[in-house]
């Protein structure tokens, strides 16, 4: 269903799945609660989740690396003849070096150091940690990935060479209008984020800009641009976000949409849209 191109050098479908929900983060708690997404997301739901990925034609997840995740991947590693691919975000609360043995265990396609970090340490204009640590995923012969929400941050990082394989692109950049925050993970407080649909064309030209190939996420802006609108019309706006995305990301990057299977299929109808604007 979905269409595949060569990523990090393996064949990967142009739409990946996130899990934001899985872990329970929501950027729409009037829609769908933490504690509805914590409560429905055990390891059954999640490991059948990933079956039906791989029935609509996803070749990979862009998961937390948190112990829940990582359990749950290498279980479906050991049940499944061919199993997903999965580009791993760092998990804050684990010491990096820990978390980056954590990850390296299931032999992931990828690592990218987490977006609200990275943008942390810049602010804090410590460049130095986040090259060490893509320095550190390369030495274990991962592919390494700098995530962000920061166009200027992608820019630096290709015109100095950082080292990044990738990049993980946010095209929603809460940080420029005083939101920015500690990971949710740590402060134990959700962020109550609004994201802004004039950002989206900014980190668009980055990604155009640089060459190296690019994961885009928040497509839907996290559920908000579902907001005020009737429930007939979500579809028609999830396609708008789709085509906009496919339009104005290189050939050689890739999309990444959470989603929540209680109560029907997201995996399938993003697939279904995807294949659809992607012909």
């Amino acid at each position: 269903m979905l269409n595949t191109i060569n990523f990090l050098g393996e064949s990967v479908s142009r739409l990946i799945a996130g899990d934001n929900q899985v872990n329970g983060h929501s950027y729409i708690p009037e829609i769908m609660s933490k504690d509805e997404l914590l409560a429905y997301h055990t390891e059954e739901h999640v490991l059948a989740a990933m079956q039906e990925s791989l029935r609509c034609g996803y070749k990979a997840w862009m998961p937390l690396a948190n112990d829940f995740m990582l359990r749950t991947i290498l279980h479906h590693q050991q049940s499944t003849e061919k199993p997903l691919a999965f580009i791993f975000q760092s998990f804050a609360p684990i010491e990096f070096t820990v978390n980056l043995r954590m990850m390296a265990e299931v032999s992931p396609l990828g690592i990218y150091h987490r977006g609200t970090d990275t943008d942390g340490f810049c602010e804090a204009g410590r460049f130095d940690i986040v090259k060490d640590r893509i320095k550190m995923i390369k030495d274990l012969g991962i592919k390494a990935g700098l995530g962000t929400h920061v166009p200027e941050t992608v820019l630096r990082a290709e015109e100095e060479d950082w080292g990044c394989d990738f990049y993980v692109t946010c095209l929603h950049n809460a940080r420029k209008r005083g939101q920015a925050a500690p990971s949710a993970f740590i402060t134990g407080k959700p962020k109550e984020l609004v994201f802004y649909p004039e950002d989206r064309a900014l980190m668009f030209d980055a990604i155009q800009t640089v060459k190296k190939p690019c994961i885009a996420f928040k497509i839907y802006a996290g559920g908000q641009i579902f907001r005020g609108l009737e429930h007939e019309q979500w579809q028609a706006a999830a396609e708008n976000a789709i085509r906009e995305t496919y339009a104005n990301i290189k050939a050689s990057d890739i999309a990444c949409i959470g989603f929540f299977q209680r109560d029907s299929n997201q995996l399938r109808k993003n697939a279904e849209l995807a294949a659809k604007v992607l012909g």
